[in-house]
C-alpha cells in the first residue's frame, strides 16, 4: 500500500473520530450514560433502528461477508447475512417477554426465573462476546494499516481504539445512540457509492451476480444451516442488541427490530458483492483491501472509511454493554455513577484487546461463541414455561462444552457432512438436540413429582 493511501487513511481515522467526539452529547444522568434516554424521553424509532444495525454491522461482518462472498459466491453472502435474522428472533420474543411476562431486562428475567447464580453463568457468556467485538473489529482496521504483527498494523490498532474510547467515556449509550445514527447515513452512503463502482449499469450484471456459487453443500450452504440454528441462542448473548431492546416501548422495539432486520440482512448481502467482484477478479486475500487496491485510491479510501464508520459503532457499543453489565446489571461496584461506568468501559478496552497480541481469527469471533451459547436456545425459546434451575445449568454448560469441543477440532458423529463448515453444522445440530434434552429433563422431573 503507497504511503499517500495510508495518509489519507489516517487522515480518515483522526478526522472522523474527532467529529464524532465534537457531536456527541455529554451524558449527565446515569440514565442518559447507560440507557441513553432521560426520565421523560426515549430514543426516537429511527435513532434506535440505525443503532441496532450499524452497531450489528461490524468490520469484522463486512469483512466476513466479502471473503465468504469471495469464495462462495452469493451463496457465502445470504449464508453470513442469516445471522440478522437474530434482530427478528429477539425482536419477537423480548416484545412477549416484556408484554405478557412484565419482563425489564434479560439479567431480571435470568434471576426471578433461576437464582443469582444463572446470571453470575450468563455474565460471563456475554463479557467474552463483547471482548471478542474489541479485538476482532480493531483488528480489521489495523489490517488496512500494515500487516498482522507489523508496528504499523498495531499503531493504528491503538490510535483507532483510542480515539473511540475517547467520545464514549463522553456520553456513554447517549453518545452512542447519537452516533450511531450518523455513521448509518454515512455506512448507506458510502456502501452505495462502492457498489455503482462495482456494478455496471446494466441489468445483466446484478442477476450474474445473484447466480454466482452453488447451494450445496461444497459450495457452502453448510453455514447458512448454521446461521439458522444460531439465530435463536446467538441474539441473547450480544448485549449490544439486547440492552437496545429495552429502552423503548415494546411495540416500538418490536418494530425497529423487524426493520433492522430488513436493512441489516439486505446490507450484509450487498456488501458481500464486494467478495464476488474480488473472486469474478482472481483476487485473494482479505476481499475489502485487495478490492480497494485494484480499483485505486479512491475506493480503497471509502472502502476504508467505511470500516472506520463500523468498527467505532460496534467498538463503542461493546464499550457501553460491558460498563451496564458491570455497573448496572451485576451491581459489582454499588450504587451506579457516571465515573463508575466510564473506569469499566477502560477496564473493558484493556481487557478486549488482549487477544490482538495472539494474532487471533476474526471469523471465529462469530462462528466459535454463537457455538458456546447454544445452550441459551431452550432458556428463551420457552422463556414462558416454568422450569427448574437445574435446567438452566444443564443446557448452558452443555453448550459451553460443545462449544470447546468444536474449538479443539473434536468430529461429532452420526451427522456426516461434507464441505466447508460440516464440522461446524454437526457441532450444532448435536448442540440443539443435547441442550433442549437436557432442559427438558428437569422440567419433566419436576411435573412428575408434583403428580
Amino acid at each position: 500500500m503507497d504511503e499517500s493511501t495510508i495518509l489519507w487513511q489516517w487522515a480518515l481515522v483522526i478526522i472522523s473520530s474527532i467529529l464524532l467526539f465534537w457531536v456527541s452529547p455529554y451524558a449527565k444522568s446515569t440514565k442518559a450514560f447507560f440507557k441513553g434516554g432521560t426520565l421523560k424521553q426515549e430514543p426516537h424509532f429511527w435513532i434506535l433502528t440505525s443503532s441496532l444495525v450499524i452497531s450489528w454491522i461490524f468490520a469484522k461482518s463486512i469483512t466476513n461477508a466479502a471473503n465468504l462472498g469471495m469464495s462462495y459466491g452469493f451463496v457465502g453472502g445470504v449464508s453470513y447475512a442469516a445471522y440478522y435474522l437474530s434482530f427478528l428472533v429477539a425482536g419477537i420474543l423480548i416484545y412477549f417477554m416484556r408484554t405478557k411476562g412484565k419482563i425489564t431486562s434479560i439479567h431480571t428475567f435470568l434471576q426471578t426465573k433461576f437464582g443469582k447464580g444463572s446470571i453470575q453463568l450468563f455474565s460471563l457468556l456475554i463479557a467474552f462476546r463483547l471482548m471478542n467485538e474489541v479485538w476482532s473489529n480493531t483488528m480489521v482496521i489495523g489490517s488496512y494499516f500494515g500487516e498482522a504483527q507489523t508496528a504499523s498494523y498495531y499503531i493504528a490498532i491503538l490510535v483507532f481504539t483510542l480515539l473511540t474510547l475517547a467520545y464514549t467515556l463522553k456520553g456513554g449509550l447517549k453518545s452512542s445512540l447519537f452516533t450511531d445514527a450518523i455513521q448509518m447515513i454515512l455506512f448507506a452512503v458510502l456502501l452505495a457509492i462502492i457498489l455503482y463502482k462495482i456494478i455496471p449499469n446494466n441489468t445483466s450484471n446484478p442477476i450474474e451476480y445473484i447466480s454466482t456459487g452453488s447451494w450445496t453443500q461444497l459450495g457452502g450452504i453448510n453455514l447458512l444451516f448454521v446461521a439458522l440454528l444460531q439465530v435463536f441462542s446467538y441474539p441473547f448473548h450480544d448485549p449490544v442488541m439486547t440492552d437496545r431492546a429495552f429502552i423503548a416501548a415494546p411495540k416500538k422495539t418490536l418494530y425497529a427490530f423487524i426493520v433492522a432486520t430488513i436493512i441489516g440482512t439486505a446490507a450484509i448481502i450487498l456488501f458481500s458483492m464486494l467478495g464476488i467482484y474480488a473472486g469474478a477478479n482472481g483476487l485473494s486475500g482479505q476481499a475489502p483491501v485487495e478490492v480497494g487496491k485494484l480499483l485505486g485510491i479512491g475506493m480503497m479510501i471509502l472502502i476504508n472509511f467505511i470500516m472506520i464508520t463500523s468498527a467505532a459503532s460496534t467498538l463503542d457499543s461493546s464499550f457501553n454493554s460491558f460498563s451496564k453489565l458491570i455497573v448496572v446489571d451485576l451491581q459489582m461496584l454499588g450504587v451506579a455513577s457516571i465515573s463508575k461506568g466510564r473506569m469499566v468501559i477502560i477496564i473493558g478496552c484493556l481487557l478486549g484487546s488482549i487477544p490482538i497480541l495472539l494474532n487471533a481469527d476474526i471469523l471465529s469471533a462469530t462462528t466459535i461463541s454463537g457455538t458456546m451459547v447454544i445452550g441459551l436456545t431452550p432458556i428463551f425459546c420457552l422463556w414462558y414455561y416454568d422450569a427448574p434451575k437445574a435446567s438452566f445449568y444443564l443446557s448452558v454448560v452443555a453448550g459451553i462444552i460443545i462449544g470447546i469441543f468444536h474449538l479443539l477440532k473434536y468430529e461429532f458423529p452420526l451427522f456426516v457432512f461434507q464441505g466447508p463448515y460440516h464440522d461446524l453444522l454437526s457441532a450444532n445440530i448435536w448442540g440443539i438436540l443435547i441442550c433442549f434434552t437436557l432442559y427438558l429433563i428437569p422440567m419433566a422431573y419436576s411435573k412428575i413429582l408434583k403428580v
